[in-house]
């Protein structure tokens, strides 16, 4: 029986996605006939679409706190991009990892008229609001979701942070100082349309000075004389996303040869099969290894040892793709991984490779020479089935002498 069938009969578009492949386990026909053949990923980062997270998994500790988690989405309607809400909650499968479930709201088509603005001047004036506004901690912005995202009133911290006076303010609307301009409108309305308590969403803001600026952006409903305005509170989050790139990206390098490491191959893997179940693109592996590396380590010093490795890695990396991926499989071993190839193709690059490092070795450096194993991916082959038949061909070039491409 299918699991799902309930899910099925429900007019909600729902989604139901494994975190950390981001894997489509089950989407209704009401999701099915909204995303219109999109992928997750191009809902999620379209340009109508604001997150918290890039990866869906990095939400997995604030849905299992039960914490209101809510994205927006880029879905085509007619011909035309529309902002989709969407809730994210967590899903117990018996028998299977947990997962998460994606619950989206109907799509907005219509953006409200701008109303006049007498209203919000005078909301401008309200004590209460007044106070709010001279604090000096986290910039704040007043808006009327109903002109636009008319600001109605800012805070001192919020002139400070943008460059911009009060007076100059009250001559913006927010898309005015969203990146994306006029085009962020449509997600302001379904943002305007949340109870509050949710996660901050993230977006780019531009200063007085044209610089620009991430920012997570958390706003709420608030009403003042029965008009319903939306207090917006900005934190700066451009250092900690430079960080975190930083971050990222050195967890994924090996820090001797600047290569990829093991764990961005296997990612790269993961998401190569996935392409491969859904648009038929294949993908081919060379895994090579430097002959008897250990006796250059004895012989010369593992210093010297090591600018062999620095050398291989750059004399691999010149000669591929911009779109193939050299990684440091570990020690003496390299894999790369070559998209949307053939065999033959990849036996005919291993065999240039290995005649660019037998015949061009610096003066300076001990000469090597290398054993090389290829493989293309077969359908519906796990990624461990793939690895181990590179590795064999490996094994088999090096057991018949080396300096040699074996085809798995």
């Amino acid at each position: 029986m299918n699991p799902f069938v309930l899910l099925d009969m429900l007019k909600t578009p729902v989604w139901i996605i494994r975190p950390s492949t981001e894997e489509v386990l089950h989407a209704n026909p009401a999701a099915i006939a909204l995303d219109a053949g999109l992928s997750i990923d191009d809902m999620r980062h379209g340009s109508l679409s604001a997150c918290v997270h890039p990866a869906l998994a990095d939400y997995t500790p604030a849905i299992l706190a039960r914490e209101q988690v809510v994205e927006i989405w880029t879905i085509q309607q007619q011909g035309q991009q529309q902002p989709l809400c969407c809730h994210l909650r967590w899903l117990e499968m018996a028998g299977q990892a947990d997962a998460i479930l994606i619950e989206a709201s109907p799509p907005s088509h219509t953006l409200p008229a701008p109303q006049a603005s007498a209203t919000t001047d005078a909301l401008a004036e309200d004590g209460f609001h007044r106070m709010l506004m001279q604090t000096n901690s986290a910039p704040m912005l007043l808006i009327d979701p109903d002109d636009e995202g008319r600001i109605v009133n800012v805070n001192e911290a919020a002139m400070r942070f943008y460059g911009y006076s009060r007076a100059e303010f009250a001559a913006k609307h927010t898309w005015e100082i969203n990146a994306q301009g006029r085009a962020i409108l449509p997600v302001m309305q379904q943002i305007s349309l949340l109870p509050g308590g949710h996660k901050p969403l993230s977006f780019v803001h531009r200063l007085a000075d044209g610089s620009l600026r991430d920012v997570q952006t958390y706003a709420g409903p608030v009403e003042v004389h029965g008009k319903r305005l939306m207090l917006c509170v900005i934190h700066d989050i451009t250092e900690q996303q430079r960080l975190k790139a930083e971050l990222e990206q050195a967890a994924l390098r090996d820090p001797l040869t600047g290569l990829w490491n093991r764990r961005y191959l296997l990612q790269q893997l993961e998401r190569a099969i996935l392409e491969k179940q859904r648009f038929g693109n294949g993908f081919s592996l060379i895994l090579l290894d430097a002959d008897h590396f250990k006796r250059i380590n004895d012989q010369f010093g593992h210093f010297t040892g090591d600018e062999v490795l620095v050398w291989l890695a750059h004399s691999l990396q010149s000669r591929v793709r911009a779109v193939d991926s050299v990684c440091r499989w570990g020690g003496e071993e390299f894999i790369i991984l070559l998209p949307q190839t053939s065999q033959h193709n990849a036996l005919h690059l291993a065999e240039c490779l290995r005649e660019t490092v037998a015949s061009s070795q610096k003066t300076h450096l001990p000469a090597i020479t290398i054993s090389m194993g290829v493989t293309q991916h077969l359908d519906e082959e796990s990624l461990e089935s793939l690895i181990m038949r590179v590795d064999h061909a490996l094994y088999q070039a090096k057991t018949l002498g080396r300096n040699c491409v074996i085809a798995a």
